[in-house]
Formats: structure tokens, C-alpha cells, sequence
């Protein structure tokens, strides 16, 4: 049975000085698995459904905003970071830009401290993945296995110059509510690709709930300028010794599959998983297979884990 979660208040926790909302779905005795999102994208991304059906498969589920995006804090902090001048390496570009995503996963972490929660399994999509390859790297004891999906190494400055800067990315959300929700409708058409063509009435409903929960555009700007200036994370995902699985579209129009293959081989033992037709996202066509994927990881480290 699905909960319908849609009117739901989230909770809140003061992390690092600022209030995270999160929910949970599942059992609190359950292994934790800790959801985190991409850039500019609210927690609500991380459907209820597909929540539900994670937590049937024996875990405690916790989603939750990333700073400066959905109900959680947005930073005072004036102005927009130069997006292009970071990207270009202009000098003193990087000073500024108000937090990195070093920042983000400790906001994770933080989260996890104020949940109670010693150690849990990580799943992050496109920035999310990032945040979760620098929780492993930099939290290895409250990290128990790591999904990254449809994300990088970090390598992101040269992978943009080399393909020119995404529309998507640069362009800010708009504040009124109708143009709002064309542009989001529109984004995820073209994320998704023709092989998982999206459910347009579905989508449109995700996109009236995080409108009606709030458009910061300039956090998305921040959101960005964090992806850039935190750098890569090749050579410290080397040193990983936990279950990690790789997960990527083949036709990824965002972040090109061939990421999501250096990200596998940075890790020795890691797991790849490439689908085929995929782009950058999550259609409930594949819910079952991708969260097959993420229990059958987090098994191999639970298994691990007791010593069997």
C-alpha cells in the first residue's frame, strides 16, 4: 500500500546552522538509506512511491532538501555567483562562492547525526551522487555502501568546456508559476529521451508541488557554482573500500555515460550499471530494476558488515 504523503509537513533539523527538511518512510529498526538529490532538484524528486517500494525492501528511507533548494535554508548571501567565470578559470572566481559541496555532504552527515544514525547507505543522482562520493570520501565510517547515479567524477569544468555549457543549467527557473511549470515539464522531456517518454500529467503535478514549495533561483546558482569549485574526486575515490555501485544512462543528455564509466573505474571492485536508452533520470518504467540495484548493493554491504 502506497502512502499518499502528498499533504504531508516534512520535519526539520538544524544542521550547521541551518534547517534541512527531510522525511522518512519505512521502518526507524531498519538499515538506513539515505537519499540524496541533484542540482536545483527538491527532495519531492525522490517520489513517495518510489520511496515506499525501496523501504518494503527491509530499509528506513530519509530524503530530504539540499541547502538553498525546496524547505530547507536559503543562505543570505547577495548576488549570484559568475557561473561562466568559474568555468573559465578567471582569477578570483572561486573566493566567490559561498559553500562547495564539502559543505553539502556535511550537511548530509549532519543529518544523520541528528537523526541518530551512526551509518548509512548512500543512493545521490547527478549532484547528489557527488555529495555521496564526498561523504565516502571524506566520512568512510558513517558511510555502509554508495550509490552514484548519473554523476561524475568531478571532472566537470573540462566535460562542460568540452561540450559547451547546457542551457539547462545556466538558465535560472522562473518565479512565475505557470512559466514555471512549462520549463520544468519541458526540462524533463528532454532529460528523460524518447525511449522513457515521461508521464506529462505526472510531471506536471511534481512540478505545481515544488513550485507551491518554494523557487529560489538564486540557490540554484550557488548549487552550481559548488559543483565547479569543489573539483575532482577521481584520485580520492581510488582509496574506496566499500560496496560501491555505478549507476548511468547510455543516452544521458546532462552528464555523458562515459562518467559514469570513469566514475566505476576509479573505485576498485565497484559495480556498473549502464541502461540502456536511459538519459537523466529516473522513470518509474525502471523503479523495480534500479531498486533492485541499490538493495542488492546495500545487502553486499549489511553482508560485509556481520561477517558473512
Amino acid at each position: 500500500m502506497y502512502h499518499d504523503r502528498y499533504n504531508q509537513e516534512p520535519s526539520f533539523a538544524r544542521v550547521n546552522g541551518i534547517e534541512i527538511a527531510y522525511d522518512t518512510f519505512g521502518d526507524p529498526g531498519d538499515p538506513p538509506m539515505l537519499l540524496i538529490m541533484g542540482y536545483n532538484s527538491q527532495m519531492i524528486v525522490w517520489e513517495e512511491h518510489f520511496c515506499d517500494m525501496l523501504a518494503s525492501r527491509g530499509f528506513r528511507v530519509i530524503r530530504f532538501d539540499n541547502r538553498d533548494v525546496g524547505l530547507s535554508t536559503k543562505l543570505d548571501w547577495t548576488g549570484r555567483p559568475d557561473i561562466r567565470a568559474l568555468l573559465e578559470g578567471r582569477p578570483g572566481a572561486g573566493e566567490k562562492v559561498p559553500y562547495t559541496l564539502h559543505d553539502m555532504a556535511g550537511d548530509a552527515v549532519g543529518l544523520l547525526d541528528a537523526l541518530g544514525i551512526s551509518s548509512a547507505h548512500i543512493a545521490g543522482v547527478s549532484m547528489g551522487g557527488m555529495i555521496g562520493q564526498l561523504m565516502a570520501i571524506g566520512y568512510p565510517h558513517r558511510v555502509l555502501s554508495l550509490a552514484s547515479m548519473m554523476s561524475t567524477t568531478g571532472d566537470l569544468i573540462l566535460q562542460l568546456r568540452k561540450q559547451g555549457v547546457n542551457p539547462l543549467l545556466l538558465t535560472p527557473m522562473p518565479e512565475e508559476r505557470d512559466a514555471y511549470v512549462s520549463v520544468f515539464v519541458e526540462a524533463c522531456r528532454l532529460l528523460n529521451g524518447d525511449r522513457y517518454p515521461i508521464d506529462e500529467e505526472a510531471v506536471r503535478t511534481l512540478a505545481e508541488r515544488s513550485f507551491a514549495r518554494g523557487v529560489y533561483p538564486d540557490g540554484g546558482a550557488r548549487q552550481m557554482a559548488a559543483m565547479i569549485a569543489s573539483g575532482s574526486r577521481k584520485r580520492d575515490l581510488a582509496a574506496l573500500s566499500l560496496p560501491v555501485l555505478v549507476i548511468h544512462g547510455s543516452d544521458d543528455p546532462l552528464i555523458p555515460v562515459a562518467c559514469g564509466v570513469e566514475t566505476a573505474a576509479a573505485v576498485a571492485g565497484a559495480k556498473l550499471m549502464i541502461i540502456d536508452g536511459l538519459g537523466h533520470s529516473v522513470p518509474m518504467q525502471l523503479w523495480p530494476d534500479i531498486i533492485d540495484a541499490l538493495a542488492d548493493n546495500a545487502r553486499e554491504a549489511d553482508a560485509k558488515k556481520e561477517g558473512r
